[in-house]
């Protein structure tokens, strides 16, 4: 994508939502770490019909090494990977109690080394929590910048590594979300609503997907 199609492509994606937020529920920022921790390979739907009665009682380090961890799956049995997700949270609850005096550390190396938190949930809490222009690259994002051609990658390090290169200054802070919003609303895995989306002249995606009408023969029934 041309530089100035990029620019063009943040300027209408924030124009229709000027300021973005993660659809994660927390109440600090530990619990929004652990929010980011409990949706690998969820939704934050589900993630948040879990965790709003869990945050309600448990808002620290030390209540929830306190709440053990057979306390913690009882409240997110209905999260996929519950039992390795839960003794991850105990586990990084002890480290944030044992090396950072229970508070969350605003550092991305110190974030990493906790346990069940990797790249891309560091950068997620650096961004929303801290503020700082980190882009967190998960299956919505990696579709998204490789199907429009804004910063195709094999991985998602690569997609990182791109985006960091061609997102303008301007628009580093929310771009993450607007295209964490894109991919899950508009540019979906399966069959891209194109009709809808406000950068479809600016994406490389083929064949661009035709409104439900249009995919519907002249009997009614609707088209494989």
């Amino acid at each position: 994508m041309k530089k100035a199609d990029v620019i063009e492509f943040f300027h209408r994606l924030a124009e229709a939502n000027p300021e973005p937020k993660t659809e994660l529920e927390s109440v600090n920022t530990y619990t929004l770490l652990v929010a980011v921790v409990l949706s690998a390979q969820a939704t934050d739907a589900g993630v948040n019909k879990a965790t709003r009665a869990l945050f309600a009682e448990v808002d620290t380090p030390q209540k929830m090494v306190a709440l053990g961890e057979d306390g913690l799956k009882a409240h997110i049995k209905t999260i996929g990977l519950f039992n390795m997700k839960a003794k991850n949270v105990i586990a990084l609850s002890e480290a944030l109690i044992a090396d950072h005096g229970g508070e969350v550390p605003a550092d991305r190396a110190a974030l990493e080394r906790l346990p069940g938190v990797g790249r891309k949930t560091a950068n997620v809490v650096m961004n929303v929590a801290f503020g700082e222009e980190t882009i967190a690259v998960d299956t919505h994002i990696f579709r998204v910048s490789n199907r429009t051609g804004l910063a195709p990658g094999k991985d998602v390090r690569a997609v990182e590594d791109g985006l960091e290169k061609v997102v303008p200054k301007a628009y580093r802070l929310h771009a993450h979300h607007w295209l964490i919003l894109h991919g899950r609303y508009v540019c979906k895995a399966r069959r891209p609503e194109c009709w809808r989306c406000p950068v479809i002249d600016l994406c490389a995606y083929r064949p661009k997907t035709p409104p439900p009408a249009e995919n519907r023969t002249a009997g009614g029934a609707t088209r494989a």
